[in-house]
């Protein structure tokens, strides 16, 4: 009788009431929250992860979708009323175009050392230009490479993934997409003469394999 007494200090929850508890704290919290803080937070025994699913299946269709982001969640607004909040987002910084570039760089061939970025660029990549996309929190430093000198390696972040809404950096527009919008040059890239516009059915589905080192 007294083991029976201890079991039910620590039943979990309905699920129902699970639900509820995720959905507070991903409302509460402006960063995307981990199955692991959920955890953390809920009481012992609940199942964040399965709450998740009920709550995001409960949330389609409305205003406010549930989304994965990396290895997190949040609530973000429906992506066809976006055009709501327009008149309440002010864009204060905007970036270089040697910026832009060597972000770009790191979103397609993550992980990759500074090296690597001047050389896909052909030009050097100043100190100041890596400091402010890390002070943006939109790369941060990888693994060092197992080669002389160890060089860091830089990828993106969970903040670059939320910002530009993308569950993980493969759902970046393929080579494809980047053709038909003249964001990308048709001259393959150093190192890469293999690479040719009348190569398209080498090309992944996605477009985009070439794009990513292992």
């Amino acid at each position: 009788m007294p083991e029976e007494q201890e079991e039910t200090l620590f039943e979990a929850p309905p699920m129902g009431e699970q639900e509820r508890m995720v959905e507070a704290v991903l409302f509460a919290s402006v960063e995307p929250v981990s199955v692991k803080e959920l955890e953390a937070r809920m009481p012992h025994g609940s199942d964040p992860a399965e709450a998740l699913v009920h709550l995001k299946k409960r949330y389609e269709g409305r205003g406010v979708h549930l989304v994965r982001v990396g290895d997190a969640w949040a609530m973000r607004t429906a992506g066809d009323l976006g055009f709501l909040m327009q008149k309440e987002t002010v864009e204060t910084r905007k970036l270089s175009r040697a910026a832009i570039e060597t972000l770009a760089i790191v979103a397609y061939h993550q992980p990759v050392t500074r090296a690597e970025i001047e050389e896909i660029r052909g030009v050097s990549v100043s100190r100041g230009t890596i400091d402010q996309l890390i002070e943006m929190e939109w790369i941060r430093f990888g693994r060092r490479r197992m080669t002389p000198g160890r060089p860091v390696t830089f990828v993106v972040t969970q903040g670059f993934l939320d910002h530009f809404g993308l569950e993980n950096a493969r759902d970046l527009p393929g080579l494809k997409e980047l053709r038909a919008a003249g964001l990308l040059d048709n001259r393959p890239p150093p190192g890469a003469d293999a690479l040719h516009d009348d190569d398209d059915e080498d090309e992944s589905p996605e477009g985009q394999n070439e794009l990513f080192e292992d």
